[in-house]
């Protein structure tokens, strides 16, 4: 079977999917928009994107295409420790650029504030790609951000260890595909949630409160609420919930027929667990 993920080798999204399948084929693309068009062209069976960051939020774009693309569904969703290091080539002692992914940056901040004030930082496609920068200009005074596994590959020398800004620092991944299947597997459960889009018929007072009301005298617990611009003008948005725990097949199917009954556009990403992952 053959697994889309947002690459290069050596990125969080490889670690976290090597994990979810150990023994598929993992074939890395260039972005998160590549990573849905090899599904949809069926040039892959499921692909792993990166959902959400604990300290810099949502990816926007892994939200924009689960509401762009017809037919994905999220079949599992795991939860990854993040660990950052600061690597340079082993010939160099001096850093004039660090490089790393925007995220990664973020994360960071703090750290390189306080040690790395005055040098620049350069913003770069994954992390892993900024590894493979530093060691293919080794007469230059390159640095990057990036995991344990990326210094290893590219034969980098890591300088400073867990940099990240916050501990508690983890990232969601979601496994999309065209079949929607439940995935079952073997690392530790930590809850399940039913995904939905849902897109308001107009933009009236209320309108939103009508929404939530659905669910809250079923006593449906949202863990997740988030709007996204529709794109189509200022004040236009779909909104992206989650709903905790068991899909029970009469009163949460009754809450979508009521949701319908109000004009809304309801799009089902499915109901899934939710995985913990080691680093």
């Amino acid at each position: 079977m053959k697994i889309a993920f947002l690459g290069p080798q050596a990125s969080f999204t490889q670690l976290a999917t090597s994990q979810i399948f150990p023994n598929e084929e993992l074939l890395p693309q260039s972005n998160i928009l590549d990573c849905f068009k090899a599904v949809q062209n069926n040039l892959v069976e499921k692909a792993v994107v990166p959902l959400e960051n604990s300290i810099e939020g949502t990816v926007s774009m892994t939200l924009d295409y689960l509401y762009d693309f017809d037919g994905i569904f999220v079949e599992t969703e795991v939860v990854m420790p993040i660990s950052h290091q600061l690597m340079i080539h082993p010939d160099n002692t001096e850093i004039e650029k660090i490089y790393s992914h925007p995220q990664a940056l973020a994360q960071c901040y703090h750290f390189l504030d306080k040690e790395y004030k005055d040098v620049i930082k350069q913003e770069f496609g994954s992390t892993a790609a900024a590894a493979k920068r530093v060691a293919e200009n080794p007469e230059k005074k390159y640095a990057a951000i990036a995991n344990s596994y990326a210094a290893k590959l590219y034969g980098l020398k890591i300088i400073h260890q867990n940099i990240q800004d916050i501990e508690q620092n983890h990232t969601k991944f979601i496994v999309i595909s065209k079949k929607g299947e439940r995935l079952n597997l073997p690392q530790n459960k930590i809850t399940e949630k039913t995904s939905l889009i849902i897109t308001l018929p107009e933009d009236h007072a209320g309108g939103l409160h009508q929404v939530l009301s659905v669910f809250a005298w079923r006593k449906m617990n949202l863990t997740k609420i988030e709007s996204r611009t529709l794109k189509t003008g200022l004040g236009n948005y779909f909104f992206f919930i989650n709903v905790a725990n068991e899909w029970h097949p009469v009163l949460s199917n009754n809450a979508l027929e009521e949701l319908k009954s109000l004009g809304t556009e309801v799009k089902f990403l499915g109901h899934y667990n939710e995985y913990l992952l080691e680093i």
